[in-house]
């Protein structure tokens, strides 16, 4: 099932956290990519393009593991 409507707030919040994280971090290649995929879609969801909804969860719900794991990196 495709939703042209993903939450863009949420997308949008997460892509600021994700693109903190410390060059120095573990996670940060990780994150790059996740950002990188996430952009693309709320691109297309923007154009007014639908989006795999599986697949917008899928890289969201990677996202807040990504952080995370990146502060769980940070208190130790």
């Amino acid at each position: 099932m495709e939703d042209s409507q993903p939450n863009t707030q949420l997308t949008r919040m997460l892509l600021s956290r994700l693109e903190r994280i410390s060059a120095d971090s573990y996670w940060a290649h990780r994150a790059s990519g996740v950002r990188g995929a996430l952009l693309r879609m709320l691109e297309k969801a923007e154009a007014g393009r639908p989006v795999q909804r599986s697949e917008m969860k899928r890289l969201v719900d990677l996202g807040f593991i990504i952080l995370e794991n990146a502060s769980l990196e940070k208190i130790k």
